[in-house]
Order: structure tokens, then sequence, then C-alpha cells
């Protein structure tokens, strides 16, 4: 099988990091599937777009990633890459912090790992194939105050792309993460043009990260090139997390 007839599943792929991680693995030959939740017009005008097939479900459901990763195999084909992107954040001081906050971001962000992991893992492992990319945050190992929760989710996300990668490098699947510092979405959007100013301080390199720049390291995680690279944290945070 050549990466042209490959499959790549990106969850949280209509908008963001997501939606330029879709165009440049199409871009790279794969065949793309995207995943939404809520996205009504967005996801309407992605698919429009792009002409990509794309599905609603909740990744921190786990029946309805078996439903919908099973679609999806009946409908495109075995998943041979997935990129774990969807997420969430909510952000609070630790001491206003409501448990609700906490479970939502956990569930979401680190559930998916889970959810979506194992419906893939088995045919990945039949196949003697696969790539798994993880998307976790420059914050997982800076640390944001407000984000308690943000970041030991994203700091799990990185324990568990280790611990699987050590489980399945001897069947030629991979697993990997991204660790974007911020970036130039909608999620950045929404940050207080102070604290933007202060984030932006901290940053080597002055700016935001453009989209296109981590989907292209998505884009070389997925494909045959990166086969000798597992249980790697890819860095792409302007110069703010160094070591």
């Amino acid at each position: 099988m050549t990466q042209e007839t490959r499959i790549a599943l990106v969850t949280g792929g209509i908008q963001g990091l997501g939606a330029a991680s879709c165009h440049a693995l199409r871009d790279a030959g794969f065949t793309v599937v995207a995943t939404h939740l809520g996205g009504g017009e967005t996801a309407r005008a992605f698919a429009d777009d792009t002409g990509l097939p794309v599905y609603e479900w909740d990744v921190a459901d786990f029946d309805a990633c078996r439903d919908g990763v099973a679609r999806v195999a009946d409908e495109v084909g075995p998943v041979d890459v997935l990129v774990n992107n969807a997420g969430v954040n909510r952000d609070s001081i630790f001491h206003k912090m409501t448990r609700e906050e906490w479970d939502h971001v956990i569930t979401v962000d680190l559930g998916s790992m889970f959810n979506m992991c194992q419906q893939v893992i088995g045919g990945m492992r039949a196949r003697d194939y696969g790539r798994i990319i993880n998307v976790s945050s420059v914050n997982a190992a800076k640390g944001q105050a407000g984000q308690t929760n943000y970041c030991a989710a994203k700091a799990g996300i990185e324990g568990f792309t280790r611990a699987l990668a050590r489980e399945t490098a001897g069947k030629d699947i991979t697993v990997n993460a991204v660790a974007p510092g911020y970036a130039d979405t909608a999620m950045v959007d929404k940050v207080p043009d102070e604290i933007m100013e202060d984030i932006l301080a901290d940053v080597p390199k002055g700016r935001l990260a453009e989209p296109d720049e981590v989907a292209r390291a998505v884009a070389y995680l997925a494909a045959e090139d990166a086969a000798f690279v597992t249980g790697a944290t890819l860095n792409i945070s302007g110069g703010l997390r160094m070591g």
C-alpha cells in the first residue's frame, strides 16, 4: 500500500489546526476524513470547500467513537493515520475552578486519546502499519496560570504517547505528539490583548505560529519517511518551549 491510498482521520478537523492538518495531509496524497461536534455551518462549508468527507461525533463518548470509526471504515476504509486534534479549554484560576470545568477538559482532551485510539489500534496491529499523531501543547511542559486542567490533560497526552509508542513500535505503528505554541486560530483570538502581549514577549520568534506550520509537522509524522520516529513530542513553539 502506498501513501496515496492510506486513510487519515483528523478529529476536530474543520477549523484551526485541524483544518490545516486536513489540507496538509490531502496535499501529501492521503485520503482524508474530518470529524467535528456541533460544527453546523462551519462543517458544511468545510465539506463544500474541500470535498472531504466530514463526520460528526463526540470524541469524549467512547460508544460514539466506536460507531463513528466503524462508519468511516465502512464508507471510506480502515484508518491508517489518526490525528487526535479535537480538544477544548475551560480556563479558570484553580481556586475558582469547578469540578465540571476540570472534568470536561480532562474527559475531552485526554479521555479522547483512549476513546479514539482503541477504535483503530486493533486494525493497525493486524495490518502491521499505523501512524498516530496526538496534539499536545507548549503548556504541557511550560505550564500556564488558569489552565491546570488543560496543562494536566496535555501533559497526560505526552505520557500516553510515549507509552503507546513502546507497545506498538514492533508492529510498524508510530505514535508521536506535536506540541504547538500559541497559533493564529480562533481559540487564541479569545485571549485578551494584554495577556497575548505578555505571551508573545516570551516567544523568541516574537509571533504566533501559522496553522500551516503546525500542519506540516503533522503531515511529516504521518508520512512513510517518518517510520523511525516514534514516542517523540515535536515542539513547534517558536522557542517558547526548549529542552
